[in-house]
């Protein structure tokens, strides 16, 4: 998780869940006071609340329901689009934080991984400023080849233009920000 935003109504615990995934996760969070601290953010990958500042605040979680964990200290169920983090002690709260990160680890991996190798190859290259015509020399494949796969590479990615193609590359570590 790149960007973790912690928004509860107890500031203590808020501190306290700041430290527990800096300390023991190695992910740093922020800690915003109100809705519009979450709106000055930016992209969140996660957002931490309770359910009083859910509640409170139901505008500024909707939009980013997919990414909300609410912590809670007893089970509820919900529609899936908000994920609900029960827990009745600091271990059971670690626990399960652990679950969640690692399982998000690796559908972050998978994403990555998504790319043949080939594709990985075409990227670079295209990231680096090549034409479809030196993609081709350098790979020792058509041109044809090429657009192939730079069309499965904008299928799979979603993403069209070669700005983002090389904002993509480099959040996931397959080429070095110059």
């Amino acid at each position: 998780m790149k960007r973790v935003v912690i928004f509860l109504s107890d500031q203590l615990q808020a501190r306290g869940l700041q430290h527990l995934l800096l300390n023991g996760f190695n992910i740093k969070a922020h800690i915003v006071a109100d809705a519009s601290g979450v709106g000055q953010v930016g992209e969140i990958d996660a957002l931490f609340t309770d359910a009083i500042t859910l509640a409170a605040n139901l505008r500024c979680f909707l939009p980013r329901q997919s990414r909300t964990i609410v912590l809670t200290p007893r089970p509820i169920e919900g529609d899936g689009s908000i994920a609900f983090l029960a827990y009745s002690s600091t271990d059971e709260l670690i626990a399960k934080l652990s679950d969640m990160i690692s399982s998000r680890r690796r559908e972050q991996d998978a994403e990555g991984s998504m790319l043949s190798q080939r594709e990985v190859e075409v990227l670079r290259l295209v990231v680096s400023g090549c034409i479809n015509k030196e993609i081709a020399d350098r790979l020792g494949i058509s041109i044809n080849t090429v657009l192939t796969h730079r069309k499965n590479i904008t299928a799979k990615l979603g993403i069209k233009s070669v700005s983002g193609l090389s904002f993509y590359a480099m959040m996931n570590g397959i080429v070095a920000p110059q």
